[in-house]
């Protein structure tokens, strides 16, 4: 048998029970799927908290997870000026019949702790029409890290509200159809596919009736929270480039790097324009303008998670600028 150590640390936002237990457990998954563990390879596991975490014992999430059978300690660290709060660790000693190297994990701003395990986050903002997803799909290839298509998800649930008959803008219409929909991003022989509950709607989320559908289930609170937790869980997971309209305020507030992509509404209005008479579609440019405004309104104002520039983020204008120019831009930056 071969005997480890396996390391891992999280940080709360509070010290309250259910935030404790949550991040807890979201760290102990994260070691078990991470390495390919079973309860019966875990020999014991040592908690630690910072001094400021008293809400409850770490140890009590792997309790309620099923691990009755394994040894468990909380200890208080001690505390040294400077250090980061908030933080819990954990030391979980496991014994595996082959040889393999395994893999620590430090998640929230635990990733200071140890930054030569520090994933890539990139999250770009903006705008609808400003190149977030052009952009952000070249610079995953370039970087050779996931591209996170956060807009499908949200066109996905449009499509399936607009396919059951409801309005997008009523919760009493949204909310009773999400509750058990599945959508799932992934990509293809290098092509991004988008599932709807099991079905290809790749190229149905993108016409106009969805877009709009998209932007008005967004303004309701229980379809972000969900899609919400499902982009955080993969961002916790892996190297990746995610865009939206507040994946730097809200979804990844700790990203490695902040953009916010904007461009004027004429230039997003044309870009747009031309893409859909590219498609065969025909449509009055003046039309697709007000639409662009108007959901500049409706992003921005929105009470949910408004459309805004995070205080760290870089504002890079992409009127007049081309694609191979804007990532330029990103991988200087990337390299301060």
């Amino acid at each position: 048998m071969k005997f480890y150590a396996l390391r891992g640390a999280i940080t709360v936002e509070q010290n309250e029970k259910d935030e404790i237990l949550s991040k807890t457990r979201l760290l102990l998954n994260q070691l078990i799927e991470r390495n390919d563990l079973e309860n019966k390879d875990i020999v014991s596991i040592i908690f630690t908290a910072t001094k400021d975490i008293d809400a409850v014992y770490p140890a009590a999430a792997a309790r309620e997870m099923g691990m009755t059978n394994i040894p468990l300690m909380c200890c208080q660290e001690m505390y040294v000026e400077g250090s980061l709060p908030l933080c819990i660790r954990i030391l979980m000693h496991i014994q595996l019949e082959k040889e393999r190297t395994l893999q620590h994990v430090y998640l929230g701003k635990a990733v200071t702790l140890r930054p030569d395990l520090a994933k890539l986050t990139i999250a770009i903002d903006g705008p609808a029409g400003a190149g977030k997803s052009t952009i952000a799909k070249l610079l995953a290839e370039k970087l050779g890290i996931l591209y996170l298509d956060t807009g499908a998800m949200y066109r996905a649930i449009g499509l399936k509200i607009l396919k059951n008959g409801g309005d997008p803008r009523k919760p009493e219409d949204v909310i009773p159809l999400i509750k058990d929909t599945d959508v799932k991003v992934q990509y293809e022989h290098g092509k991004q596919k988008v599932y709807l509950d099991g079905q290809d709607v790749t190229d149905e989320i993108r016409t106009r009736q969805v877009s709009s559908a998209a932007s008005d289930v967004g303004t309701i609170p229980e379809v972000r929270k969900k899609l919400v937790e499902l982009q955080r869980q993969i961002a916790e997971r892996t190297s990746l480039v995610m865009d939206g309209r507040d994946i730097g305020t809200h979804v990844m507030p700790n990203a490695t790097l902040k953009i916010f992509l904007t461009a004027s509404p004429e230039e997003r209005a044309r870009r747009r324009w031309k893409e859909l008479k590219e498609k065969g579609t025909e449509v009055e440019f003046d039309t697709i303008l007000q639409e662009i405004i108007q959901r500049d309104l409706n992003d921005s104002s929105r009470s949910c998670a408004p459309l805004r520039k995070a205080d760290d983020a870089v504002l890079i204008d992409t009127t007049g600028k081309s694609i191979d120019q804007v990532i330029k831009e990103i991988e200087n930056l990337l390299k301060v």
